[in-house]
Order: structure tokens, then C-alpha cells, then sequence
């Protein structure tokens, strides 16, 4: 069964209470890593002078503590495997939602590949302006 290592450890204690809950759950099916969890002032705006983010500090949702945002990525990390971003993204949705059925956890969760949500149930992907594929945030 895969597990987190430390850093993926750290990173994900540094999250709210119900990203730890879904990423500790989907750790359980399916290998990935935590890249970022709780950010500062200097990462956050290092993050938007690189592209990787569109919030200024203190905007963002990795700003708060705990964050309300997360970015993970199914291991071991193939920025060109796209489609595994995909299958997981649905993963760690499907996730969500059960676990916010169960009641164990208490927020929605939006994917960084799919801003604008499901438009009668259908994600359309040719109106996103922006793919972060590995962000996921509470709403």
C-alpha cells in the first residue's frame, strides 16, 4: 500500500483538517505526493512571478492557516503525463464527494484543471484559461 513520505508529511499537516482527511484516504489507492501545502509570502509570489499561481500574497488560498489549498501529484511526478493528472483529479474528486456523503468531511473540493466547475454535470476543459492540474482547494 503506497504511503506519504516525511515531506509529503509535513507538507499535508501544514492543510486544513479535511485536505488531510481526503489525501490521507486517496494515499490509500493510489501512490502521489504532496508538493505544497501552507505557503508564505516570498513562495506565494515567487509562485506568481513563475506562472504557477494567480493570487498575490495574501490572496491565495495556500496563504491561510491552515491552507485551504493543496497541490499533489500522482507518483512518481511526469509533468508531460497529463492524462494522469486527469485520472487522478477524477480520483481525488470522487473521493471528496464521498467522504463529504459520509460526513467526514465538511467542503466541496475544486480541482485546478477545472475552475468554472460542471455545467449540467459536464466539465468542459476549453474554457479554462489557466490548468494548475495538481491544486486542489476547499469551497
Amino acid at each position: 500500500m503506497p504511503r506519504f513520505g516525511r515531506k509529503s508529511k509535513e507538507r499535508l499537516e501544514s492543510c486544513h483538517d479535511d485536505l488531510q482527511a481526503l489525501f490521507n484516504t486517496v494515499i490509500c489507492s493510489i501512490d502521489c505526493s504532496v508538493l505544497c501545502g501552507h505557503r508564505g509570502k516570498e513562495e506565494q509570489n515567487k509562485a506568481v512571478a513563475e506562472g504557477r499561481s494567480k493570487a498575490e500574497y495574501p490572496n491565495g488560498r495556500h496563504n491561510r492557516k491552515p491552507s485551504h489549498a493543496i497541490d499533489v501529484s500522482p507518483y512518481p511526478v511526469d509533468w508531460n503525463d497529463l492524462d494522469r493528472f486527469y485520472y487522478f483529479a477524477g480520483f481525488v474528486l470522487a473521493t471528496a464527494n464521498f467522504l463529504k456523503d459520509l460526513g467526514e468531511i465538511s467542503h466541496n473540493i475544486r480541482w485546478g484543471g477545472n475552475w468554472r466547475g460542471f455545467n449540467n454535470g459536464v466539465i468542459d476543459f476549453s474554457k479554462n484559461t489557466f490548468d494548475d492540474l495538481p491544486h486542489f482547494e476547499l469551497i
